[in-house]
């Protein structure tokens, strides 16, 4: 069986972000506009002091990325910024148990819940999200005009 876990990302890194960055296009389209993004965007998002951002590994390979804000100022919750799972590894359930990882890590710091935003074109990830037990609670405006569907997941311990 293969075993994931969590790897923070580090400056030196910063190459393999990219290759699984890159390799969704759909989702940066999505999101910005363009299939692309600058590595400037990419360290921006990546290496800041207000999120912390963990490589899923399967075994010894960087298949995804998770990133997220420890308390949100606006509602004090905990805020999951973004999985990613690298293109030729989606599929294959590595996605569900690199957050399952995450949730317990979560669970542990005593939160009691996790929240989210989900691009409203974004069927596909609410269709995941929603799998895993996260409620829709409200719409909130994006960038550029677009909107972002919220949804939180409340923790049994």
């Amino acid at each position: 069986m293969i075993t994931i876990t969590l790897e923070e990302v580090t400056k030196d890194k910063m190459k393999k972000v990219q290759e699984i960055v890159l390799s969704n296009k759909i989702y940066n389209v999505l999101e910005n506009g363009r299939e692309t993004r600058s590595m400037k965007e990419m360290k921006e998002e990546f290496l800041n002091p207000a999120t912390y951002s963990y490589f899923i590994k399967a075994d010894q390979d960087y298949i995804g990325l998770i990133d997220y804000l420890p308390e949100n100022p606006k509602d004090h919750y905990p805020w999951l910024g973004l999985l990613m799972v690298h293109e030729q590894w989606k599929g294959k359930g590595f996605g569900k148990r690199a957050y399952h990882l995450f949730e317990e890590s979560i669970k542990n710091s005593g939160k009691q819940a996790i929240r989210l935003g989900v691009l409203t074109d974004n069927k596909d990830a609410k269709v995941f999200w929603e799998s895993l037990g996260f409620i829709y609670y409200e719409t909130k405006p994006f960038k550029e005009g677009r909107e972002v569907d919220c949804y939180e997941k409340k923790l049994k311990k």
